[in-house]
């Protein structure tokens, strides 16, 4: 029997505070619409991202359910648990991790939405479908690497996904519909293309990462790292007391989200950083007090106050400033604080 090596300890890396504030609020908050991280080769992206799944506890799911549907969430069920179990008093349930599902850049349409057998419908009027990659992800993470050499039509697919929760195939007029919740995590290298600003305006949150400049924190990079390859086992252990704490407060937090408030000022906070800095449309605005009211729970309090909007502010609106052709727009912090200041 193989036995498996332990992956990287999340609370192990070093630095990159805000890419993983940015994976433990999606995690608190899977609603938030995912998290591209730009930067750099060898800046933990992948890592993170996979550490992050290991961290989370296992959850209740519906037995030999390809969807993994949640057994309490009847809202967001696929047609055969509807089909199955709408009567049913004790559904037939597991404990279940969540998993990293990997989208490769040369993925066609098909290998991602799935594919329906047309001949099998025609011929017996049943639906047989084949499930895609977007199956696979319901209720865990989907990771993107090079998300910005992705085909466009295939970006397009996957956040209108994102957003609406479902996946739907039609051929020939047949069409199938099941859940696809996902945390959606994309990761690239600016100096090999950027998205284009309809497809990074989709995502929630944008954070840039960099390798470490302060010697100290570069030591301890390598330091543990060669820990870590040394002697993976022990490595792991020395960080499991931070890894239950971590774990302990994401899970406090999903219980507290549900009953976060906000008052009507923070509401015109929001509105007015969005028209001072010029956003297009209305999402970056809701990104804002999605992401407060997330922030709030993860500090343990049921009440949106004004640091948790200028916090939430640096992740979901550098992305989101208009620029014109050859300019760089910077995103100035000082700026939303003086917004926020005047209240």
């Amino acid at each position: 029997m193989k036995i498996e090596k332990p992956l990287y300890p999340f609370t192990a890396i070093v630095g990159q505070e805000q890419m993983k504030k940015a994976l433990i609020l999606n995690a608190i908050n899977p609603n938030l619409g995912g998290v591209l991280i730009r930067g750099e080769k060898g800046t933990a992206k992948s890592t993170a991202v996979r550490a992050l799944a290991k961290l989370l506890p296992e959850r209740e799911e519906i037995k030999e359910c390809l969807y993994h549907c949640d057994p309490a969430n009847q809202t967001h069920w696929c047609e055969s648990c509807g089909s199955q179990y709408n009567e049913v008093a004790n559904i037939p349930s597991h404990k279940g991790k969540m998993r990293v599902v990997d989208l490769p850049v040369s993925a066609t349409e098909d290998r991602l939405i799935g594919t329906l057998d047309i001949e099998h419908a025609i011929k017996k009027g049943e639906k047989r479908f084949e499930t895609g990659i977007l199956a696979k992800a319901n209720r865990n993470i989907l990771y993107v690497d090079e998300v910005n050499l992705l085909d466009d039509h295939l970006v397009d697919v996957l956040l209108d996904s994102a957003a609406m929760g479902v996946n739907t195939i039609e051929r020939e007029g047949v069409s199938y519909t099941h859940p696809s919740r996902f945390i959606l995590v994309g990761t690239m290298n600016p100096e090999e293309g950027d998205l284009r600003p309809q497809l990074l305006d989709r995502f929630g949150m944008v954070v840039e990462v960099g390798a470490e400049q302060d010697p100290e924190k570069r030591m301890t990079v390598i330091r543990n790292r060669l820990g870590y390859e040394q002697n993976p086992e022990t490595f792991c252990k020395a960080f499991e007391q931070q890894q239950n704490d971590l774990c302990q407060s994401i899970e406090a937090a999903k219980k507290i989200l549900p009953s976060v408030v906000y008052e009507d000022a923070i509401l015109e906070m929001a509105a007015l950083i969005g028209i001072e800095l010029k956003v297009d449309g209305h999402r970056a605005d809701l990104s804002m007090i999605k992401t407060a009211m997330t922030i709030a729970a993860y500090h343990g309090r049921t009440e949106v106050v004004k640091t948790d909007l200028l916090e939430a502010a640096e992740l979901v609106l550098p992305h989101r400033m208009r620029r014109t052709p050859f300019e760089e727009q910077h995103y100035k912090p000082a700026r939303i604080k003086e917004i926020i200041d005047r209240f």
